[in-house]
C-alpha cells in the first residue's frame, strides 16, 4: 500500500511553508515557483517550458502491479516537492540557475480523461499524444527547451521526440535510459501500427523519422534477460551505443558520459528520454513501489544526475521523464535535482549551443 501525504501536509512539513508561490490549480504549485504561462504567446522569452503529461497506459485500475493514480500524480507531486527549493542556486557549482535561464511552467497537457480510465482506445492515445505534442511545439517553437513530466509512452517518449525531430534541421541523435529498450516492432497492448506504446516507442521512432537513426542512439541501463535478442543485435549492428546497467557498474559513469558523445557525432539535434525505472532494484528506488518494473542493477541517483548535466553541457532540443517511481518524496525531489542539474550544464556550456545546433 503506497501513502503518499495531502498537500496540506506536504506544504506545512516544508521549509517553503511560508512563501507565496504561484499555483496551477488548488493542489499543484509550478515547478521551484516559477512563472505559470497558459498560452503559447507568452513563451516568447522562455528558455525552459516544464510540461505535464500525466497518462498511464492500461486498461485496469493498476499499472504493473500499482495503482494508476499514484502513476498519474507524478508530474503534480513533482512540483509539490520542488517547492521545497527555495531558489535555483546549486551550492555545488555555487551557481543560480535562474539568474541566466528564463525557466516558465506550462501546466499539463490537455489529455482527455478517458483515456486514462478506460479501454486502451487507439484514437484516445493518439489524441493524448497529440494534446503533448501541441505544447511541445509550442516550446520548440518559441526556441525553448521542453521538459515534459510524463509517465508512459507515446505521451512522454515518442510525443517528445516526434515534435524534436520535425523541427530538426538535420539528424537527430538520441540519449535514452531504461531498464528496457523499448523496441517491440508492435505495440501489443493496443495492436495498432498507429501506436508508439511502452513496449515499442523507439524502434517506431528509428523507423518513422528518417533524420533519426540507430548510429547516433545510445541506450544506458538495460540489462538481464528481458529483451528480444534479434532487435538488440539488430540495433547494436546498426551502429547504436549500449551501455548495459552491468557496463555502468563496470567501466564506470566516467565512461558512460565519454560514450554520449555517440549522439552527438554528425547530428544537430538530440532528444533526451529517462525512463525512471532504470533507477529501480538496485537503484536509490526499492523495487516494492516499483512494481513489474524493477530489475536488480538499478543505476544510482548521482549516475542519472550526472549523466542528464553531461546532457545539459552537451546540449539538447528536447528532455522527458516516464516511469517516475510512484509514492516516494525523495524520488519525486531526484527528478527535480535531474532537470536542475541538467540545466546548470546547459548554463555551463551555452555558448557552445548555436555552433553544434542545439537549442541553446
Amino acid at each position: 500500500m503506497i501513502h503518499y501525504p495531502e498537500w496540506k501536509e506536504t506544504r506545512e512539513g516544508m521549509w517553503a511553508a511560508e512563501l507565496d508561490f504561484p499555483m496551477i490549480d488548488e493542489e499543484t504549485p509550478t515547478f521551484m515557483g516559477r512563472p505559470h504561462v497558459s498560452g503559447a504567446g507568452e513563451l516568447e522569452d522562455a528558455d525552459v517550458v516544464i510540461i505535464g503529461a500525466p497518462y498511464v497506459s492500461s486498461s485496469s485500475d493498476e499499472w504493473a502491479g500499482v495503482g494508476k493514480e499514484h502513476w498519474l500524480a507524478a508530474p503534480q507531486r513533482v512540483r509539490q516537492q520542488s517547492i521545497r527549493y527555495q531558489s535555483g542556486y546549486i551550492q555545488d557549482f555555487r551557481m543560480d540557475v535562474f539568474k541566466h535561464l528564463n525557466v516558465v511552467d506550462y501546466g499539463d497537457a490537455d489529455i482527455p480523461p478517458e483515456v486514462n480510465w478506460g479501454a486502451m482506445d487507439p484514437d484516445l492515445i493518439l489524441e493524448a499524444q497529440a494534446a503533448v505534442e501541441a505544447k511541445v511545439n509550442d516550446a520548440l517553437d518559441a526556441g525553448a527547451l521542453p521538459v515534459v513530466l510524463g509517465q508512459n509512452s507515446p505521451c512522454g517518449s515518442y510525443a517528445i521526440a516526434k515534435c524534436v525531430a520535425e523541427h530538426a534541421d538535420g539528424d537527430v541523435g538520441i540519449v535514452s535510459l531504461d531498464t528496457h529498450w523499448d523496441i517491440f516492432r508492435l505495440c501489443p497492448q493496443t495492436r495498432d501500427p498507429r501506436i508508439a506504446g511502452g513496449f515499442c516507442w523507439l524502434y517506431k521512432t528509428i523507423e518513422w523519422h528518417d533524420n533519426i537513426h540507430a548510429r547516433n542512439l545510445v541506450e544506458i541501463g538495460p540489462r538481464g534477460m528481458l529483451e528480444n535478442p534479434d532487435v538488440v543485435e539488430e540495433l547494436i549492428e546498426r551502429g547504436a551505443a549500449f551501455y548495459s546497467g552491468w557496463d555502468v557498474r563496470r567501466q564506470g559513469i566516467e565512461a558512460v558520459c565519454k560514450g554520449l558523445d555517440h549522439a552527438y557525432n554528425g547530428t544537430r539535434s538530440v532528444y533526451a528520454h529517462f525512463d525512471m525505472d532504470v533507477i529501480g532494484g538496485a537503484g536509490p528506488a526499492p523495487g516494492d513501489i516499483m512494481g513489474e518494473l524493477a530489475e536488480p542493477i538499478g543505476m544510482s541517483d548521482y549516475d542519472v544526475i550526472r549523466i542528464a548535466h553531461e546532457i545539459g553541457l552537451r546540449g539538447c532540443d528536447g528532455f522527458s521523464f516516464i516511469c517516475i517511481p510512484p509514492g516516494s518524496p525523495v524520488i519525486y525531489r531526484l527528478i527535480v535535482f535531474i532537470v536542475m542539474y541538467l540545466l546548470a550544464g546547459r548554463v555551463m556550456n551555452r555558448s557552445l549551443a548555436p555552433e553544434k545546433g542545439l537549442a541553446g
